[in-house]
């Protein structure tokens, strides 16, 4: 374990096979395992007020992905597919059964990925505010990258972070000023190039590895839940829609999901409305907690 003053919770790495190192944050106990993913530019504090709460019930596991946070990144790409087999080790070398995915943004993407190439490891899946379920042709994919560059967007770093983090709150931006502080001081922490090389390679993998054909072949129980004022997704320079109207035909394409859709909450969903999303989540797991024999 590690010992820190900056993460709420007990601090670990975890060394995959080929030799790159997670880090990973645990709290709570019980035969129900909760395990977080978070999104692009992100770490698993993004998790804290989830975590606070959900792990009175729950263990509850939050890994940084690699190149994130304090996580060793890849030499070579930042494939969803890639990381979701990385997390497919972790999760199978770590826990035995009843492991409940949780996804934010990009994570909930990559969440799909993983539960797709490894259903039997999964016994049910939250997506918050999932990246993913919005398609784009090859002439669209053109326009988001020139118009969503991230290369761009944190090219001053730390004015640039705070002001995409509070672009993604519905209106108590003090909390998104929170976040974005506790995610500066991880930033400075990382190589700028690396980390700028991360962001470009994941927005690229999020439009190029997509997982809306697969979703109906994702059959354990499902969670969706998004902010209404989700000012991320959809992207409405190119699909001028609501965040409602996008997602619920999407979740009818799941054989087993339910859709929640939070009044006066953005794209950080769970971090806004944390008890609300608390609660729903809580109900979630307890319907689908009856351990496995």
């Amino acid at each position: 374990m590690i010992t820190d003053t900056f993460h709420l919770f007990d601090t670990h790495y975890f060394q995959l096979r080929n030799g790159q190192k997670l880090f990973y944050q645990e709290a709570g106990k019980g035969s129900e395992i909760l395990f977080f993913i978070h999104g692009l530019a992100g770490a698993s504090i993004i998790w804290d007020k989830n975590m606070s709460e959900l792990s009175k019930r729950y263990r509850c596991v939050a890994v940084d992905l690699p190149g994130n946070g304090l996580s060793d990144g890849p030499e070579d790409s930042y494939s969803l597919k890639k990381m979701a087999n990385l997390l497919i080790e972790f999760i199978s070398e770590n826990f035995n059964q009843n492991v409940h995915i949780l996804g934010h943004s990009m994570g909930g993407q990559l969440a799909m990925h993983l539960v797709h190439t490894a259903p039997k490891l999964i016994k049910s899946l939250s997506l918050i505010a999932p990246a993913g379920i919005e398609t784009f042709s090859e002439w669209e994919k053109n326009i988001y990258k020139s118009t969503l560059s991230f290369m761009d967007i944190f090219s001053t770093l730390e004015n640039s972070l705070r002001k995409s983090i509070r672009t993604s709150f519905y209106n108590d931006t003090t909390q998104g000023d929170e976040l974005a502080d506790r995610l500066i001081q991880q930033l400075n922490l990382m190589q700028q190039s690396e980390y700028r090389r991360m962001l470009d390679q994941c927005i690229s993998a999020m439009l190029e590895e997509p997982v809306f054909e697969f979703i109906p072949e994702i059959d354990c129980p499902v969670l969706v839940c998004f902010g209404e004022r989700d000012a991320l997704i959809p992207n409405r320079m190119i699909h001028p829609t609501s965040t409602e109207m996008l997602a619920t035909p999407v979740i009818k394409n799941f054989p087993n999901a339910e859709l929640f859709m939070i009044p006066k909450a953005g794209h950080f969903v769970h971090w806004e409305k944390a008890r609300l999303v608390n609660e729903i989540i809580n109900d979630f797991i307890q319907k689908h907690s009856v351990a496995t024999p």
